[in-house]
Formats: structure tokens, C-alpha cells, sequence
């Protein structure tokens, strides 16, 4: 039987939709996964059998075949596992959901099938819109995060075990409460005025902030470079609530959103040994770097 299901995988801080299909005929068992899967979804086959099984579903013994279209894109991370663990259920018969073509799924499995956090639950949850779904299925730590994007049901769940109840009907339809923005600097954050004397480069930074223009600073070790660049963000305007928006986005891509969202603007001041794929991204698959960290506040 064949069976398919919608997840996403990241590109950069984007989330880009990935169709799941899933076929098992007889044959010898075996379970092969195709689409340019990376090491994180290749190794999905095994958390997805010991999470089947310790779940009480039954693994079929059969030739599986799961293939992660479009073939031509690259997929990274371990955010499919739900995924393909909710399709291989549908095509093996255990799982009768009419729905699953109107939901997406994402989220790693534990071994014994409890679901785990992933990056980038944000802009998947916009993908998902986007893409039409009414939806998005995801783990119960990421359910918060997923509630910022406004047009998209966001269903958490805490195992795979509670897929059956899902179908069913038998769970909380409420919204999970949403982050809540984060648009001033926290208190007790560096501030301007801890800068003495110097007031040539304070006026440079105040026509800096006021017309959005950048600063170059040069003077020896120890004249207050590195001081003076970390308490720019304290003189600039708050966040509007669509620029929190980018930046709880880029920080959940890069995995850096946890139970609050960022507070005011970033600061970011890589080292001067970084690598360039460090200081403005890139890799396979292409990952952010301290550039992109830095979106809407300052990097030194």
C-alpha cells in the first residue's frame, strides 16, 4: 500500500515542504529511505522502528520503501521522523486518517516513541500555511514557538502513541498560548550610559542609531571599541512586532529560541578567527551565520 504525508525540511532559516510517500509491498524486509536524505534522516529508519514497536504498533515485515520528494532537494535533520513514522502507519493499515492529506507533521522520535523538540518549528508552521495545510502536528516543545504563525492550526503532541486519539477526535483543540514578544531590552542590559568620556565616538553612535548607518572604530586594545559596540542596541528604537518576528525566525532556525523569545535587539560579535562560512553562512545544507544572527540589532 502506498501512503503519503507533508513535513518540511530547513534550508537556511527557511522551511521548504518535503512530500513523504511511503510504500510497502512483499518482498524480503527491508527499509530503504531515498531523496537525498542526509546521515540524521537515513538514521530516522531505526528511531522509527524501536518507536513503532515500544508504542505497540507493529512493524511490517515487508520491503518499505520511503521516498522524500522532490528527489532534487537535499533533506537534513531528524524533524522527518514523525513524519514518516504517521505514513508508514497509514500504509501498513494501522492508521485510518482521512485528514493526513490536510495536516503537516514534524518532529524527531525518541526510541521509545516520545517526540522531540526541533529547529526551525517557526518557519515550518508558516511553510505549512502557506502550503495550504489547516495544521501542523509537532512535539508539545515546540507547540508555543509554532503559535506565533497566525492562519495555521498547531496540534502538539507528546508520543507517537497519541496519533490513534488524534485521528479519533479524543484531543485538546485549544491553541497553545504563543510565545509572547519580546519588543524592549531586558533590564539591566548594557546601556550607553556606562560609556565615560569619549564624546566624539558617542555622537557617532547616536547619528549611527538614529539614521540606521554603520561605524567603523579604530584605536588600540583597551580605548573602548568592543564596550561602545555591545551598548549601541540600548540607544535603538524597540522592536516593532514584525521585527521580532524575523528575529524570533532566524533564532529558531539556528536552534537558539528557547522557553522565551530573544529580548530586544541582538548583539553578536564573532571572533576574529571565524571562518567565512561562520560570519555570513553557507555549508551543506546551508546553515546562518553571525550576519544573519545579528538581523535587526548590531554585530561588531
Amino acid at each position: 500500500m502506498l501512503a503519503t504525508a507533508r513535513t518540511f525540511t530547513l534550508d537556511g532559516i527557511s522551511a521548504r515542504p518535503v512530500r513523504v510517500e511511503v510504500d510497502i509491498h512483499r518482498g524480503l524486509p527491508n527499509f530503504t529511505i531515498v531523496g537525498l536524505p542526509d546521515a540524521a534522516v537515513r538514521e530516522a529508519r531505526e528511531r522509527v522502528r524501536a518507536a513503532l514497536v515500544n508504542c505497540g504498533f507493529e512493524f511490517p515485515l515487508r520491503r518499505i520503501v520511503v521516498n522524500l520528494a522532490p528527489a532534487s532537494l537535499r533533506k537534513a535533520g531528524p524533524g522527518m521522523d514523525l513524519a514518516i513514522a504517521t505514513a508508514l502507519l497509514s500504509a501498513s493499515g494501522q492508521l485510518e486518517w482521512e485528514g493526513l492529506a490536510r495536516v503537516a507533521l514534524a518532529g524527531e522520535l525518541a526510541l521509545d516513541g516520545a517526540t522531540r523538540a526541533v529547529q526551525g518549528a517557526l518557519a515550518m508552521a508558516e511553510a505549512a500555511r502557506e502550503d495550504g495545510a489547516e495544521a501542523i502536528v509537532l512535539p508539545a516543545e515546540n507547540g508555543a514557538e509554532a503559535a506565533l504563525a497566525d492562519g495555521i492550526g498547531v496540534v502538539p503532541v507528546e508520543a507517537l502513541g497519541q496519533l490513534p486519539s488524534l485521528v479519533a477526535g479524543n484531543w485538546d483543540p485549544s491553541r497553545p498560548q504563543p510565545l509572547p514578544l519580546q519588543l524592549d531590552p531586558p533590564p539591566g542590559a548594557p546601556d550607553l550610559a556606562d560609556l565615560r568620556g569619549q564624546p566624539h565616538l558617542r555622537h557617532a553612535l547616536e547619528v549611527a542609531a538614529a539614521g540606521g548607518h554603520s561605524v567603523l572604530m579604530v584605536g588600540p586594545p583597551g580605548a573602548g571599541k568592543s564596550l561602545a559596540a555591545s551598548r549601541l542596541p540600548s540607544i535603538l528604537p524597540p522592536l516593532a512586532p514584525m521585527e521580532a518576528m524575523e528575529v524570533a525566525r532566524v533564532a529558531s532556525a539556528c536552534g537558539r529560541l528557547g522557553p522565551a523569545l530573544p529580548a530586544g535587539r541582538p548583539f553578536r560579535a564573532p571572533h576574529h578567527t571565524i571562518s567565512g562560512a561562520g560570519l555570513i553562512g553557507g555549508g551543506s545544507p546551508p546553515r546562518p551565520g553571525e550576519a544573519t544572527l545579528a538581523h535587526r540589532g548590531v554585530w561588531e
